[in-house]
């Protein structure tokens, strides 16, 4: 169960960097065709979005802790953890609880889903 939570983590934050944020191939291939995200703003997003959307973008500063991985399915998991992240050309910080959910396709781990939920400020 560890080298799973291990996995899905490095995956998770590979999300968050620059280079994998700009290539249209690295998202295709972490992202799963039926991809949904509700985002802060309650806007809900699918795979075709993101992948447009995300290399366009200046790649904001995310940092994360207290993860936390649930089997929903024997190919299915979800993780929980906490992030703030700051956007490109603000310096104003954004606190959420964040959920993904991971599927295991043809080999694959795979985001299916994503939620980022505001919440108040907590301490890294």
């Amino acid at each position: 169960m560890q080298h799973i939570k291990s996995a899905i983590i490095e995956l998770e934050t590979s999300l968050f960097a620059p280079e994998t944020r700009a290539s249209s191939d690295k998202l295709n291939k972490l992202i799963a065709n039926n991809f949904t995200e509700i985002g802060a703003s309650g806007i809900k997003f699918d795979k075709k979005h993101v992948l447009k959307r995300l290399p366009s973008e200046d790649a904001p500063k995310i940092t994360a802790i207290d993860f936390e991985l649930r089997v929903l399915a024997p190919k299915c998991v979800q993780l929980l953890y906490r992030a703030v992240m700051v956007k490109a050309g603000e310096s104003e910080p954004n606190f959420s609880l964040r959920s993904s959910i991971w599927e295991l396709n043809n080999n694959l781990w795979q985001m299916s889903y994503h939620q980022g939920t505001q919440c108040e400020p907590f301490e890294m």
